[in-house]
């Protein structure tokens, strides 16, 4: 019984958080499937390590929009790297009991709240870095959990 009902929660949860659009463009959230740089799953294999979040398509210079209520906890840095400065922005953001980041977006603002479907930023030029591949934003949940269920 408690199986049943732990396993029902974990529906619930799952059931009561879905990432609403985020990328102008791209209604249905599709996602990056694969290119000459690689897939876009969580999982998918980066050399000797593994790939930690979702890649949703979106095009360089897109607007970004909340995917539900949300507070915006801050901007992020996501890489060390000085060639890929073009790209090197993103946003922490939490809502609906997830903890999550959002990279390759530069945020309009870092903190309050945005309700779903209000603009928080606006997509990076990830061609600049990355020539031909599927320019996406990366979606990464804080405890570096598979988000693939909340879409």
């Amino acid at each position: 019984m408690r199986r049943i009902v732990a396993a029902l929660a974990l529906l619930c949860v799952c059931e009561a958080v879905r990432f609403g659009q985020l990328c102008s463009g791209n209604p249905n959230n599709e996602r990056r499937i694969s290119d000459s740089w690689g897939y876009g799953h969580f999982g998918a294999k980066r050399g000797p390590r593994e790939h930690k979040g979702l890649d949703i398509a979106c095009e360089d210079g897109s607007v970004v929009y909340a995917p539900f209520d949300v507070t915006l906890e801050g901007q992020l840095t996501v890489y060390t790297d000085p060639a890929k400065a073009a790209i090197n922005s993103g946003i922490n953001l939490s809502g609906g009991g997830l903890r999550f980041k959002l990279f390759y977006v530069r945020p309009d603002r870092t903190s309050g709240t945005v309700t779903k479907g209000q603009r928080i930023g606006v997509m990076l030029p990830m061609q600049s870095v990355y020539p031909g591949i599927t320019s996406h934003v990366h979606v990464q949940m804080s405890d570096k959990s598979d988000p693939t269920p909340y879409f």
